[in-house]
């Protein structure tokens, strides 16, 4: 499980995240919900490590991971799919998919990957950069599960991606989540996406947790209302 304990954010003198809690139980989906701007990947690259909190503790399997650097909490199961995909554009999807294992003894790319994302099978020596949107997002969750994570972190994996890709993306987030071993925490904009996955919303605005509930808990109207730009 991860845990968030009353975390705060800062970049410079500006405040990204106020006094967030919240948990991740593994096995399930959990979906943060919010407009642009709220907080909702300033909390992912905190879990990450790529931006120290100003104050509170991240705890992962009963581990203060709050001080560790990006590269050990990815040795501790933490995979992360950031906002954009950041793939490597000229480098092949074999070879952007071996960089997944980096630190690891293997270069094998598991069998596994290819079966959740069969388009990246017959793709491995095309560069990055030639993929369409959607097939370089299957690429970048691909390169994130390669090792086999216990905690997958998805910053909006919806984003200007084809309504097809979307539903090749849903479906593999919903296997990783029904098979009972990956805790998976979804950034989303749109509640739709998030409603057919999703076991658990918390809904944030102006950095703050401001509604936390289980599926069947869920006002539609109440969040969309939230969500309205």
């Amino acid at each position: 499980m991860l845990e968030i304990r009353g975390l705060d954010l800062h970049y410079g003198a500006a405040i990204a995240l106020r006094d967030v809690s919240l948990r991740v139980p593994a096995g399930q989906v959990t979906a943060i919900l919010g407009r642009n701007g709220m907080g909702k990947t300033s909390l992912l690259r905190a879990i990450m490590g790529l931006h120290r909190q100003s104050r509170g503790a991240i705890l992962w399997e009963g581990e203060d991971i709050s001080r560790l650097p990006p590269y050990e909490r990815a040795r501790r199961g933490i995979a992360y799919v950031p906002q954009g995909r950041e793939i490597f554009p000229l480098l092949t999807v074999e070879e952007n998919l071996q960089t997944g294992l980096e630190g690891k003894k293997t270069r094998t790319i598991p069998p596994f990957v290819f079966d959740l994302f069969p388009v990246l099978a017959g793709m491995r020596k095309r560069r990055g950069g030639d993929l369409s949107g959607g097939q370089q997002q299957q690429l970048a969750i691909a390169r994130a599960l390669v090792r086999e994570p216990r905690l997958l972190l998805l910053d909006e994996p919806t984003e200007g991606i084809q309504p097809s890709v979307i539903k090749e993306i849903g479906r593999v987030i919903a296997m990783l989540g029904n098979q009972g071993r990956m805790a998976i925490l979804l950034v989303e904009q749109y509640l739709d996406f998030a409603r057919t996955l999703a076991h658990h919303f918390v809904v944030m605005e102006r950095g703050s947790v401001v509604w936390m509930g289980e599926k069947d808990e869920v006002d539609d109207e109440a969040i969309r209302r939230r969500l309205a730009v």
